[in-house]
Formats: structure tokens, sequence, C-alpha cells
């Protein structure tokens, strides 16, 4: 009983230990991509990396996903962090600007657009 009643004290003290965030919420991001004329794009190849070099290489991508006919690409359990991003779809893409999503929030549903042309 003892053993019993001691596993179950430390399991309150460390759930009551978490920030609620941190049990509740993931970090998420949501992109929206659209186009030069502010449509949706479905269909866009999507990467992050964590480093402007990584970006610059192509390599060590830490998130990636397609966007879907809504033009949104959900990505859970993120790191609240700067990205450096790429989108592509066909011969159009994000370069030239739009390339660094700002730190995410942790614990929160982030959103951004990015537009492709």
């Amino acid at each position: 009983m003892k053993p019993l009643f001691l596993t179950l004290f430390v399991a309150i003290l460390v759930v009551a230990g978490t920030p609620a965030h941190a049990q509740l919420l993931n970090t998420s991001l949501t992109i929206t991509v659209r186009d030069e004329t502010g449509n949706t794009v479905a269909g866009a190849e999507v990467k992050l990396f964590k480093s402007e070099q990584d970006y610059q290489k192509e390599q060590n991508v830490v998130a990636e996903g397609t966007s879907d006919a809504k033009g949104l690409v959900k990505l859970k359990k993120m790191e609240a962090r700067s990205y450096y991003v790429i989108v592509r779809k066909d011969d159009k893409d994000n370069s030239g600007g739009g390339e660094i999503i700002s730190k995410l929030e942790d614990g929160k549903f982030n959103k951004v657009t990015i537009v492709i042309q």
C-alpha cells in the first residue's frame, strides 16, 4: 500500500509542477500558401530549416508538408524558434521575400502566410 501511495504522490507532484500549456498544447504551425493574386495554392511543397546554411543548401529539413485544397500545411510538435522556409509549386516559389518565419510562440497555434510568385 505504501509503494502505491508514494507512486501516486510523486505522479501528482510531477503533473502539478508542469505548466498547463505544456500539458495540453504542443507548439504548432499552420502555413497558408497564396499566389501573387491572393488565391490559396494547393499542392505546394513546404520545407522548414533551422539554419540559414541548411536553407541555402536545402539540407537537414526539420519539417515538411504539402498544402491541401485550402492552401494549408499544418505542422505539429514544433520547437518554439524561428525557421527558414522554402515553398514551391511548379515554377513559383517564395524566394525574394518571406523566407524566415519569426520565432513561434511556445504552446500556441501559430499561423503564417507565405506568398509564392
